[in-house]
């Protein structure tokens, strides 16, 4: 039945109106709950520290009269099927100390990513390991972390007499710090790891 009262029609607007009003505000309501709930309530929450992606690892070995020599590895799929390209560009000398640098390289970014430098600025979450075999008789730190904890960007090789040797270098990321110089000690995760075969003579 169409009641035509101005007065009743008034009061089904204004009823109308409320109840639009009142599910407009408990939608706001409701919306305003479910940001709360869901929203952490740390403000400044702590960033993800990331391992480094790294493709290469380029070492230069220098000792005053011998030939300079450069140790590399290039792994450009990563945990792809292909192996790691690993180069060796001469021998190195007997009853030699060389003075080692590490440049770390993410090739798969264009120009090349260099590692190196975030390795060195984040020194204290990371740490080469060093373990010689053969004709090389033993590694030293040349650097240290900003703690005073070794690093190993910069390093010392000595070798023994001529033959056949290996070098396994090894960048841990979030070691702990101070350990005893051992993998089984520091812990942490491995960012990258290679073997290189060299010959002394």
């Amino acid at each position: 039945m169409h009641i035509n009262n101005p007065k009743f029609n008034n009061m089904k607007k204004s009823f109308r109106q409320m109840k639009t009003t009142n599910l407009k505000f408990f939608t706001v309501l409701l919306g305003t709950a479910f940001l709360m709930f869901s929203c952490d309530n740390n403000d400044d929450p702590a960033p993800v520290d990331e391992e480094e992606v790294i493709t290469t690892m380029n070492v230069t070995l220098t000792a005053t009269g011998a030939t300079t020599v450069s140790l590399a590895s290039q792994d450009l799929d990563g945990d792809g099927p292909d192996a790691p390209v690993v180069t060796v560009s001469g021998s190195l000398a007997p009853n030699t100390t060389y003075a080692g640098s590490i440049e770390l390289l993410n090739e798969t970014e264009t120009p090349a990513e260099d590692i190196t430098a975030e390795v060195a600025e984040e020194d204290s979450e990371h740490q080469f390991f060093f373990d010689v075999s053969g004709a090389l008789t033993e590694t030293a730190y040349s650097d240290e972390d900003g703690d005073g904890n070794p690093l190993g960007l910069s390093f010392a090789l000595t070798t023994g007499d001529a033959g056949s040797g290996t070098i396994q270098i090894t960048l841990r990321h979030e070691p702990k710090k101070p350990n005893d110089g051992t993998l089984a000690d520091a812990g942490g995760e491995t960012d990258i790891a290679q073997s290189f075969s060299v010959t002394v003579e």
